[in-house]
């Protein structure tokens, strides 16, 4: 009886002890809540960002300029070591401004449509192209036309799928069009083409995004077109052969040195072990990059204001990281793991965000087969402490810029918010400043520093 006794002392003292744990990591990450969302400053930073520096495209003089600001805030924000990291990126140029209308239909005649060249395009010249629509659903119908499609204008129109709850799985199941769909096109002798905006609102605003023409294959021009101007041709090209006038102006430069912009708070304890938070830093050149991916980097600069407000000194090693050139060739991010693996560091965690500023719902997640199943269960078992702001931690991949760490066997997590309205202003001139809510931002960023804070206390 006496064994039973003490053996029920000790579990008592455990209970009490990991209960106790509990209480007091409840209570930092609602300071952790609290801080950011009255002593935030993501949301002043990304005004400064959208509205200062601006379009940031790859090799452009405002890519540049977001370099230095980001070197600036990231020396203001009093990180033990800060550096620029360096890449060679593309440099697309748009020209002057493309335009795209149908011509003489017996339907509506002239009309003009809303139109945007789709990254990567090639230049029509000032007089344009003008040809016959082919309509197709698909790349495989392209694909089977082949020959049919030379000296045509080939217009991709599969919509988004609206009954896919999470809508980047709706932009998944379609944007292929707008990578490949062009230069499939070029292949068989096409002299244009045009896309769907990938979007699952009905509008009049064009989306664009890349589109990749390997080498060998002559960018031809390649815009999108609003998903209502989409619906109006389709329904056009059912009443009557249609001719499209296309007008672009882009060009290919040489490339650009450009740079990640890096800084560290050193881990007191672990130093070696890592947890990378980080977003994108450059955007399309039509827009602010509010959402893509302004929010992101913002967020991940405020995990160290929220740590900086709280005196929190980490374990380990906390790296924030703006990835550049992620929209058109995710230079920073091949530059950032070639180093990182070549050494090779040890991320035993990385958090990106890059999917908007909207209201978080949790995370998603990654990692090497090895270790991912066990690193998951690991972090999950924190799910608890996220509960009271809504917060879950899933699976289904990580982010773009990161996902190349796999190899350090670490977890790789994508901060996920509410998809609903992501793509309402995905890669969209209404991408801008004013379209971001103050509080979902920073209760993103609140989200992130919670779990930074769980990771840098635990470990893996």
């Amino acid at each position: 009886m006496k064994k039973y006794l003490t053996l029920f002392s000790v579990l008592l003292i455990i209970g009490f002890h990991a209960n106790a744990q509990d209480d007091a990591d409840a209570f930092k990450i609602k300071e952790i809540f609290e801080v950011a969302m009255t002593k935030g400053e993501c949301y002043e930073n990304l005004r400064f960002l959208t509205k200062k520096v601006g379009p940031r495209l790859s090799g452009t003089t405002g890519a540049a300029a977001a370099v230095e600001y980001g070197r600036q805030s990231f020396h203001k924000m009093g990180f033990d070591s800060v550096w620029l990291q360096p890449c060679m990126v593309p440099h697309w140029e748009r020209g002057a401004q493309e335009s795209a209308s149908i011509v003489a239909s017996q339907t509506i005649g002239t009309y003009q449509l809303n139109a945007i060249a789709l990254g990567g395009s090639g230049g029509s010249g000032l007089v344009g192209v003008t040809a016959p629509v082919v309509e197709v659903k698909s790349l495989d119908e392209a694909k089977e036309l082949g020959s049919k499609l030379k000296g045509k204008i080939v217009f991709y129109n599969r919509p988004m799928d609206p009954t896919q709850f999470s809508t980047f799985a709706a932009y998944g199941g379609a944007v292929d069009q707008r990578v490949w769909g062009p230069k499939i096109a070029a292949q068989f002798g096409a002299v244009g083409a045009v896309v769907r905006s990938m979007t699952t609102r009905l509008d009049d605003v064009p989306h664009t995004g890349s589109t990749v023409f390997n080498e060998g294959v002559e960018p031809i021009p390649a815009i999108a077109i609003s998903t209502r101007d989409a619906n109006l041709l389709s329904e056009v090209l059912k009443k009557e052969a249609v001719r499209i006038n296309i007008r672009t102006f882009c060009e290919w430069l040489p490339k650009e040195p450009s740079f990640n912009v890096v800084g560290e708070i050193k881990g007191s304890e672990f130093p070696d072990e890592i947890i990378l938070v980080g977003g994108h830093l450059d955007s399309w050149d039509v827009n602010e990059g509010a959402h893509d991916d302004g929010s992101g980097v913002v967020q991940a600069l405020e995990v160290i204001n929220i740590f900086k407000q709280l005196g929190i000194r980490p374990k380990r090693t906390i790296r924030c990281v703006w990835f550049m050139n992620e929209e058109n060739g995710q230079a920073g991010a091949i530059a950032y793991a070639d180093w990182s693996n070549g050494i090779p560091e040890n991320h035993i965690a990385a958090i990106e965000s890059d999917r908007g500023g909207f209201t978080p719902r949790g995370f998603t997640s990654e990692g090497d087969e090895s270790t991912y199943l066990k690193n998951f269960k690991r972090v999950k078992a924190w799910e608890s402490l996220l509960a009271p702001y809504h917060l879950r931690i899933g699976k289904g991949g990580s982010g773009a810029d990161i996902s190349r760490l796999k190899p350090q066997k670490g977890i790789l997590f994508g901060l996920q918010p509410d998809s609903q309205r992501y793509f309402d202003f995905h890669h969209a001139p209404n991408d801008v400043f004013e379209n971001v809510n103050q509080r979902e931002l920073e209760l993103g960023a609140a989200s992130m520093a919670a779990l930074v804070y769980l990771l840098d206390k635990y470990g893996l």
